[in-house]
């Protein structure tokens, strides 16, 4: 039984519910989650809010030196990790390693957080007056993380969140529970005090008791955008200052002076890695112009060379649950229905080794209309729709009017129209011959309209913005010269 991580160790009474873990690869349950109850939740909550009474005070020296050692211990662990991830997820063991190592650099801008905490100073701001800015912890936190970056994701937010001063409750998807307590577990090696980091597993009673207790003073979230508009909405309504990072469906666009080979490949890469479960994945790829024919040519002739099972040498594994690989693949006859030319079924494609697990190969579809329903909607699948257009503008159009706004690329040798596009186009991370534009560490990750609600992005400057408040404090120490009362408005002189 995978249990709730509170108080610096493994919950030990037996839960009231609890929840199948699948191998992806086999189909077959691998273990059981515990579901956590609203009491235990609460207890989760409790031993955060002592916890941070103590360290909010802790010094920068002391924060710092705990995220060095938790770096040092998960990148020497990152293989084990690694291996969590791909047996819970199913995504192979490489793309998992790939998803750690990003994840270490955001608890390595964490370790920097004794600069990154750094206020203003103005002194004789008045006469013998001096004003400061501080930034402060805002208290016990909530991170609700989702199934397709099992280890990345708790790890945009956690680092950030204690090196600021915070303490947390995470609660991590049931699907593939067991890399944050892995995680947690690994924080308490370095020296991180009980109580600073808690899990919680389970469903939708464990994240609407954090969204309404009253002592959570901030939610961050990664998920769908149904789900993400929900969490925005009740946390804010709970006075809570809430993040929330919603789906998407990214467009790369191809125009004609690009190299074809490079846009083949790389829409193959970000359309297929991790079964294209990924809210930066390409979903899109805009045709502008006569490329259409010979790029789609190209994309299938790679698709052919995919590895799709769970061996060592496999480049692709299965979807997550048999109830989303059955969703993603009731698609492609949607697809056809609505008038689409299916160029690869990915029910066809070969499996190397199991073939009993929730597999579904890489699918192609081309002359897509934007008013299809696999143009619409978020399939998180190894789904790959082709939309031909005459020109640029068009192009440009098609990205701004679709509601979500997370990722996009463009693929060109043209300098000019590259710095056009990324000028024009109303979508949070942009691309130029890049198809997965996720920022580096010390920038911050997040999109525009419906795939973000709420302020803030996630980790870098606007991480650390999140997890503090900003105080000014204003100060003068009287000399000896001082006396008087003046009922008068202060003014700066």
């Amino acid at each position: 039984m995978i249990q709730h991580w509170i108080n610096g160790k493994p919950w030990d009474s037996a839960p009231s519910r609890a929840g199948d873990v699948y191998d992806p690869a086999t189909g077959k349950v691998a273990s059981q989650v515990a579901f956590a109850s609203v009491s235990e939740v609460d207890a989760a909550v409790s031993s955060a809010a002592e916890a941070f009474a103590s360290w909010r005070n802790a010094s920068l020296a002391q924060r710092s030196t705990v995220m060095f050692k938790f770096r040092e211990l998960l990148n020497d662990r990152k293989g084990e990790l690694a291996q969590i991830v791909s047996s819970e997820h199913g995504k192979v063991v490489s793309d998992a390693g790939g998803e750690i190592q990003r994840a270490l650099e955001s608890v390595e801008y964490a370790c920097g957080i004794p600069q990154l905490l750094k206020g203003g100073f103005s002194e004789n701001a008045s006469t013998r007056v001096d004003v400061y800015s501080i930034q402060q912890p805002v208290g016990v936190v909530g991170v609700i993380s989702p199934f397709n970056f099992p280890a990345m994701v708790p790890l945009w937010f956690v680092p950030t969140a204690i090196a600021c001063g915070n303490t947390v409750v995470l609660k991590p998807s049931e699907k593939d529970p067991s890399a944050s307590n892995f995680i947690a577990s690994l924080f308490a090696e370095a020296g991180l005090p009980d109580g600073v980091l808690n899990v919680v597993h389970g469903d939708k009673v464990a994240v609407d008791r954090l969204l309404e207790h009253p002592t959570v003073k901030a939610i961050s979230f990664v998920g769908s955008t149904p789900i993400a508009r929900y969490v925005y909405e009740t946390g804010t309504s709970h006075g809570k200052r809430v993040q929330a990072l919603g789906g998407a469906k990214n467009h790369m666009v191809v125009l004609p002076d690009a190299d074809l080979d490079l846009a083949a490949d790389a829409a193959v890469s970000a359309g297929f890695g991790s079964a294209g479960e990924r809210c930066m994945a390409i979903s899109v790829v805009v045709a502008v112009g006569p490329v259409g024919d010979e790029l789609v040519g190209k994309i299938k002739s790679r698709i052919a060379d995919v590895k799709v099972g769970s061996g060592p040498s496999c480049e692709m594994g299965p979807l997550v649950t048999g109830v989303h690989r059955d969703k993603v693949t009731s698609y492609l006859d949607t697809g056809v229905a609505e008038g689409a030319s299916l160029v690869v079924d990915g029910r066809e494609h070969p499996i190397d080794g199991e073939a009993s697990g929730f597999w579904l190969g890489p699918t192609l579809f081309d002359h897509v209309g934007t008013d299809m329903s696999i143009y619409t909607d978020e399939i998180f699948g190894p789904v790959l729709s082709v939309v031909r257009c005459e020109t640029y503008e068009e192009a440009v159009e098609m990205v701004n009017t679709n509601r979500y706004g997370n990722g996009t690329a463009i693929f060109t040798n043209d300098g000019g129209a590259a710095r056009r596009f990324q000028n024009e186009i109303e979508v949070g991370m942009v691309g130029v011959n890049v198809p997965i534009p996720v920022p580096v560490a010390y920038y911050s990750f997040g999109g525009w309209k419906e795939s973000l609600f709420g302020d803030a992005h996630a980790y870098g400057p606007h991480g650390v913005h999140f997890f503090t408040r900003s105080k000014v404090v204003t100060s003068r120490w009287l000399d000896p010269s001082h006396g008087g009362v003046n009922l008068g408005f202060p003014q700066n002189t």
